[in-house]
């Protein structure tokens, strides 16, 4: 077990530092704390798909700043000291060293991972670090962010009614998450497609299934930008994988707001959207995906882009980006003047919100509903009672009061062929059909062994 090896590292690493004298009493459980928190990081790191960099933070004042935010056991020197004696036991090697930029404000953490001895004792551990190590409910939840000479930085704020029923809301959430598990039921032949795929996407990160709980994270220090949930490992599965989430071994589906944003928009600031679609009015029906990321990019936006943002390809219209933008303007005519002002953190106050308000209502029947932005997974058989429509619908009355139109539903679907060289085309099976399937799901499978051996 982890806290086996944890004993061992520290007899380790404090037989190599050659001290005359012991550490105080508080030092040394400041510094037992430190090895098993570093070590807890890198068995989760090895057990993430991709296996995936631990980071540590060399800066001194950070482990002093912000005290909300910190774990009051982590202090500068015993972590530093623990971080070196791995070094010196040969137990991990830098893969990247800090660095900071003083003209472009940019920086990045020292990144770590585990050689080959421990990594050999971390996959041997018993047990999995998502099912082994219980989430702390108690930690902080509420993360107000700001923006300080061009950096995200965290900042303190003195608690109101208003963080303090965000917290207590949340803590229900994840309450309930924690008494269910969720899994990606992905065949094993699949994994080293799934990774690459991460591997290369810009902004997903390794999926570590030890992130089973939310944090609400607000914006430009204010509690009335952002808010929305994040730090959870489904947030991380590419969109094409999200159809293979299961929760507690059953099919889930994703259901998901129809233009959220336009309806948001529109409500505050009393126009009326209309029947047609938001997205398909602006270049007659075609190009909806594009049309719908630049519509939420020049919301979002405070000043007038000019060029269009890197994350949109516009490699299949006949057209440049100032064309593009003119046409979503005369299209949204009632609201053009609300373009370029920033507004955008202000309406995902608004839809996160209205996702506390859908997640609470099923956590309340012991039921959870995972998000993924303004969508939500969930249990297939709640989509076919009407019971997450009802519920979207009445979060978002409650919200805006008014009525949404339409709400989508995106049922599981199963690729699959009997062979690699069949090329025939995929059908679609049940969760039934894909259990009873040739192709083999051992790590899903083990995992769901382990949760359901240590409840």
């Amino acid at each position: 077990m982890i806290d086996e090896l944890t004993k061992e590292v520290i007899r380790r690493i404090e037989a190599s530092e050659g001290r005359k004298r012991s550490r105080a009493a508080d030092e040394q459980l400041r510094f037992e704390h430190a090895v098993h928190v570093l070590l807890t990081d890198l068995w989760k790191a090895v057990k993430s798909t991709p296996f995936r960099e631990c980071s540590i933070n060399k800066r001194s004042g950070w482990y002093s700043e912000n005290p909300r935010y910190r774990d009051p056991l982590l202090t500068y020197k015993q972590t530093i000291a623990v971080f070196n004696g791995l070094l010196k036991i040969g137990f991990i090697e830098v893969t990247q060293e800090g660095y900071y930029d003083r003209v472009t404000l940019q920086g990045g953490l020292t990144r770590f991972i585990a050689k080959d001895e421990l990594l050999e004792r971390l996959q041997e551990l018993d047990g999995h670090p998502a099912i082994s190590i219980k989430p702390d409910l108690d930690a902080e939840t509420i993360i107000l962010r700001n923006k300080v000479d061009g950096r995200k930085v965290l900042q303190e704020y003195e608690d109101t009614p208003a963080t303090e029923r965000h917290r207590e809301s949340l803590k229900k959430i994840n309450s309930c998450f924690l008494k269910h598990w969720f899994d990606l039921e992905v065949q094993d032949t699949e994994l080293t497609k799934l990774e690459a795929r991460i591997a290369n996407h810009a902004t997903k990160e390794p999926i570590d299934f030890s992130q089973r709980t939310l944090v609400r994270i607000f914006s430009n220090g204010s509690f009335k930008q952002g808010g929305r949930f994040y730090r959870s490992w489904w947030q991380n599965v590419p969109s094409e994988y999200r159809k293979y989430i299961t929760i507690d071994e059953k099919r889930t589906a994703e259901f998901d707001f129809s233009q959220l944003n336009p309806h948001l928009l529109y409500h505050s600031n009393y126009k009326e959207l209309g029947s047609e679609d938001a997205y398909d009015r602006v270049l007659d029906g075609e190009h909806r995906k594009i049309v719908k990321q630049a519509f939420n990019a020049m919301v979002q936006a405070s000043t007038p882009l000019k060029s269009c943002p890197n994350e949109i390809d516009m490699s299949g219209l006949d057209m440049n980006w100032a064309e593009l933008r003119d046409r979503i303007i005369k299209a949204h005519k009632p609201i053009a003047d609300h373009f370029f002002k920033g507004v955008g953190n202000y309406l995902q106050f608004m839809d996160s919100n209205i996702a506390e308000g859908v997640m609470l209502h099923f956590a309340g029947m012991d039921a959870p509903a995972l998000p993924v932005h303004d969508s939500f997974i969930l249990h297939h058989a709640y989509g076919e009672s009407g019971e997450v429509e009802e519920a979207m619908r009445r979060a978002f009355y409650e919200e805006v009061g008014e009525h949404i139109s339409k709400i989508d539903e995106e049922i599981l679907t199963w690729k699959y062929r009997k062979h690699e060289d069949d090329t025939a085309e995929a059908r679609t099976l049940d969760i039934d059909a894909v259990l009873s399937a040739d192709d083999d799901v051992s790590h899903w499978r083990e995992r769901h062994r382990l949760w359901y051996a240590q409840r």
